[in-house]
């Protein structure tokens, strides 16, 4: 799962439409079959997907990390190894797959020096900063008001912004936004104060924005300290961004319905620090076992189409690819997207994804939900019900692929475990967890590792992951449907 506050970055398609992104699924000739009630076919796919063939390709995963330093990042041959493992295993079970490429950049830092009144204080570069000279920059340090968190230009205006660096509060919008105000302004740098207690705030600007000042972040210990004690200020910061590129890999059912298809993913790359096995081997290993229990030519009413999506954790960019290479026959054609990022933490929680919009206004934003996504919700809040959990709900932020699936007008929803957040004492006593403590305390950290995962937690997700597939596989209406092909409303994405 992607930081919080990531802007989502344009790119240039280099895609292709493939039979499978437009949509041209190949029913197969002998396809006239009686079609399983729906809800008895989803029953037994989730029986088939366990929790031993999910921690078997989680296995693999962290073997690929092992002999990868450690990582699975996209631009790194741990990526590339996954890429193979997930081709493989599908084609092993008869899939034709593709592996549409598509280009990204990498951003690399070293440690930022930050001094404040000739003190040196713990600071982290974000993602596409732009770095100094090796005399760094130096300025005031000037503070926004704890409740001004610097989204427009007009909050500085109060401020003696030219030539000093400015400290704001993380919150409200996206950093790239928060550093182009401060540059109007005037600004020689920005640092950016966390709004939660965690060891280390990361996040990205983006990597095609026009960053034009160095952005560090700081804790929010060390926010609360800074605005106490300003002095001079001084950042040196070595940093580069590399462009690449990627794959995605993507499959689909030969049998089904090629105008009501069902599309399921996960993103399969980690953070450049660690294995990423909860984040997101775990969403992977249930996506894709799924597949591997349907086969290429299920029984089914609708086709099924798998996503493993590069680049996510760089912004999303792989699946952002991928939907801006549909056009609207291939939009309308898509029925929904199940989007499945982080499904066994180890303090684990369960949520489903905020479909009705349930959530308070301040706390779910503005999101576009498409009509249809809260009977995807509907569907996985009764499935955890019937597997002893009560879900949550937990907002539609940006943070994870299904970002471009929504923009574009696709109903959605999903599972989630929880990642930096903390639980509160009211869900341990609901879920039997740890209060006070994050869900993830290895999120994005080097141990993200087959040691942490719960596997209960990944049991009774991955089961979600593969009954909520099989339902919608075999029927699209109902109470807990989504539009039906004449009342879709889709929109095109503009490639940048």
């Amino acid at each position: 799962m992607v930081n919080k506050s990531t802007t989502i970055p344009a790119m240039v398609a280099v895609i292709a439409l493939t039979a499978f992104s437009t949509g041209c699924a190949h029913r197969s000739s002998g396809s006239q079959q009686t079609h399983p009630a729906a809800a008895e076919f989803a029953a037994g796919l989730r029986d088939k997907v366990t929790a031993d063939a999910m921690m078997a390709h989680l296995s693999k995963l962290q073997d690929i990390a092992n002999a990868n330093n450690g990582t699975r990042a996209v631009g790194t041959p741990g990526y590339e190894a996954s890429v193979d493992y997930v081709v493989n295993v599908l084609r092993g079970s008869g899939f034709d797959v593709q592996t549409p490429e598509f280009s990204a950049r990498v951003f690399h830092a070293e440690k930022p020096v930050l001094t404040v009144g000739g003190k040196s204080v713990e600071a982290h570069a974000l993602d596409f900063s732009l770095g100094t000279g090796p005399d760094g920059v130096s300025g005031p340090l000037v503070s926004a008001p704890p409740n001004n968190l610097g989204c427009a230009a007009s909050d500085y205006a109060s401020l003696p912004l030219r030539g000093a660096v400015v400290l704001v509060d993380r919150g409200t919008c996206p950093f790239a936004q928060k550093e182009d105000a401060a540059a109007q302004g005037g600004a020689v740098a920005m640092i950016i104060a966390d709004n939660v207690d965690e060891q280390q705030m990361g996040g990205t600007l983006g990597p095609a924005t026009e960053v034009k000042i160095p952005v560090l972040s700081v804790t929010k210990s060390v926010g609360v300290q800074l605005r106490g004690q300003p002095g001079p200020t001084t950042i040196k910061l070595t940093a580069s961004a590399q462009s690449f590129r990627a794959r995605n890999v993507i499959a689909q059912t030969k049998t089904g319905s090629a105008t009501g298809v069902v599309m399921a993913g996960a993103h399969l790359d980690s953070v450049p620090d660690g294995p990423g096995i909860n984040d997101n081997g775990s969403g992977v290993a249930a996506v894709l076992e799924t597949a591997v229990r349907l086969g290429n030519s299920p029984p089914v009413h609708n086709a099924l189409r798998f996503g493993f999506w590069g680049a996510e954790e760089l912004g999303l960019i792989g699946s952002r690819n991928y939907v801006e290479s549909l056009d609207l026959t291939a939009l309308k054609n898509l029925a929904l997207y199940l989007n499945f990022d982080m499904l066994a933490s180890p303090n684990p929680g369960y949520f489903t994804y905020d479909g009705d919009q349930s959530l308070p206004a301040d706390a779910r934003g503005q999101p576009v939900v498409p009509e249809g996504s809260a009977g995807i919700e509907r569907t996985l809040v009764a499935y955890l019900k019937s597997a002893g959990k009560t879900a949550q709900d937990t907002a539609f932020d940006g943070r994870s692929d299904y970002d471009g699936f929504t923009l574009a007008g696709i109903p959605s929803g999903g599972l989630f475990s929880g990642a930096e957040g903390k639980m509160s004492a009211d869900q341990a006593k609901l879920w039997g967890g740890t209060a006070d403590q994050p869900f993830d305390p290895n999120y994005h950290q080097k141990t993200d590792t087959l040691d942490h995962i719960d596997r209960t937690a990944l049991g009774i997700n991955g089961g979600g992951v593969a009954y909520a597939i099989g339902l919608y596989a075999q029927d699209l209406g109902g109470h807990n449907g989504v539009p039906a092909m004449a009342d879709r409303v889709r929109h095109v994405l503009v490639k940048s």
